[in-house]
C-alpha cells in the first residue's frame, strides 16, 4: 500500500480532529474533568506537566490512531515537548498517522460589535517557523461571532483570512475557525 501523505489523510481520512489544545485558562477545567483537582499541583509549570501527561496517555492509547483520529490540534507547549521519546508532532505522524496541527491564537479579545476577535499573536512568524521546523502540518485559530452584526462578521473574516495568508506563507495549512 502506498504511503499516505498528511494532505491525503486530511482530505480522505475517516475520523475526527482531536482538540488537545487547552491553554492556561482552560487547563484546570480539563484536568478536573480528568479527575485531577487543583490541589494536586502547586504551580503553572506543574499544571502543564500534568496536562502533558494526560495528553500523552491519550495519544499513546491504541484507539488513538489515524484510522479514527485524522488530526490533532496541539497547544504550543505540547508541540515543544516529547511523547514516546520523539517530538510530539513526529510521534503523532510517524507512530500514529495522525496529522499534527498547532493552536496559534493567543485567546480572544472582549466582545465588540457582536464578535470576539483574536488577541495579538505576538511573534506569530517565529512561532510558525518553529512549527514548520517541528513537522506541524497546519494551524487552528479561533474567533467568535456572537450576533449577526455585518460589521463584526466582516472584521472576523478579515482577521481570519489575513492571519491565514501569513500561515500559508510559512508552508502551513490554516484551519479558519470563526465559531458561531
Amino acid at each position: 500500500m502506498p504511503e499516505v501523505t498528511q494532505s491525503e489523510q486530511m482530505r480522505t481520512g475517516k475520523g475526527f480532529v482531536a482538540a488537545l489544545d487547552q491553554s492556561g485558562g482552560s487547563t484546570p477545567k480539563a484536568l478536573r474533568l480528568y479527575g485531577i483537582e487543583a490541589d494536586r499541583y502547586g504551580s503553572e509549570g506543574e499544571m502543564f506537566d500534568l496536562i502533558h501527561e494526560m495528553r500523552s496517555r491519550i495519544v499513546r492509547a491504541s484507539a488513538f490512531s489515524g484510522d479514527r483520529v485524522i488530526g490533532a490540534i496541539l497547544f504550543e507547549q505540547t508541540m515543544d515537548r516529547d511523547i514516546g521519546g520523539n517530538a510530539t508532532a513526529t510521534y503523532l505522524w510517524e507512530t500514529k498517522r495522525v496529522v499534527p496541527f498547532l493552536k496559534c491564537d493567543q485567546g480572544l479579545e472582549n466582545e465588540v460589535d457582536g464578535v470576539q476577535l483574536m488577541k495579538d499573536m505576538g511573534d506569530l512568524d517565529g512561532l510558525l517557523s518553529r512549527a514548520n521546523a517541528m513537522g506541524i502540518f497546519g494551524t487552528k485559530m479561533r474567533s467568535v461571532i456572537n450576533s449577526a452584526s455585518p460589521d463584526g462578521i466582516a472584521a472576523v473574516a478579515a482577521q481570519q483570512f489575513e492571519v491565514g495568508r501569513r500561515i500559508l506563507d510559512h508552508g502551513l495549512v490554516p484551519i479558519i475557525e470563526p465559531e458561531v
